[in-house]
């Protein structure tokens, strides 16, 4: 299963462009996926929403999921 994943700012220059990951069920394996082809993303902070939803705990992905990686963001 292939993963949609959208990345934003600094996040999207560390990948340089789009990233796809397959084979994995949950945001957990997602992440070690991307840490592994990423290692930059290791000491990056970013939050992690699921089909524009912020998520705090693993989460299982199904093949319609969109992941979007965050990062650190202020208003005003």
């Amino acid at each position: 299963m292939s993963v949609k994943i959208i990345l934003f700012g600094k996040l999207a220059e560390i990948a340089r462009g789009s990233v796809s990951v397959d084979n994995v069920a949950d945001t957990d394996s997602l992440i070690n996926a991307l840490h592994k082809d990423y290692p930059e993303l290791i000491k990056t902070k970013y939050v992690i929403a699921v089909d524009k939803q912020v998520i705090n705990e693993n989460t299982v992905l199904n093949k319609k999921s969109t992941v979007a990686l965050l990062p650190p963001f202020s208003g005003g």
